[in-house]
């Protein structure tokens, strides 16, 4: 019974060090969150600058958000001819003490059929799901067709 009861004492005292590491999100920033909004029911494209400033990647694998029914990470790409595709990006690492932009003409996430009516200056909250099952919440600034950049 002694034996049984010092080995629990032993493992309640471990159980505290498990949860020291820190979620991959508690080291990520968001900066410059922004939707480029197009007309109709087209689909928007979300923009933001992610910072780890942790010791080891964060990888960023999904998004999502009540006001568009479905949020997917993307990648233009510009091809060798000119012409320009776009893909489905399953995970994007952003590296230890590095940052990754989410930018026109780049990686960015494809925001479709939005839940309700939405204009230029309204805030939509987007929720970034890491690796790890952690959680980052940012709001993004809904921004008309012609804008460039939010900087």
């Amino acid at each position: 019974m002694k034996s049984r009861f010092l080995l629990l004492l032993l493992i309640a005292g471990l159980l505290p060090i498990t949860s020291l590491q820190a979620a991959q999100a508690d080291h990520v920033t968001a900066s410059h969150a922004w939707i480029r909004l197009l007309p109709g029911n087209l689909p928007a494209s979300g923009y933001v600058t992610l910072r780890n400033g942790g010791a080891t990647a964060a990888t960023l694998v999904a998004a999502h958000t009540d006001t568009y029914a479905s949020a997917m990470i993307h990648q233009s790409v510009q091809e060798v001819d000119g012409t320009s595709r776009m893909t489905m990006v399953e995970h994007l690492t952003i590296p230890a003490h590095g940052e990754v932009s989410l930018a026109p003409a780049s990686y960015h996430l494809m925001l479709q059929q939005a839940a309700r009516a939405l204009k230029a200056g309204d805030n939509v909250d987007i929720t970034l799901d890491f690796s790890d099952g952690s959680q980052l919440h940012t709001r993004f600034l809904l921004r008309p067709a012609n804008a460039v950049d939010i900087n």
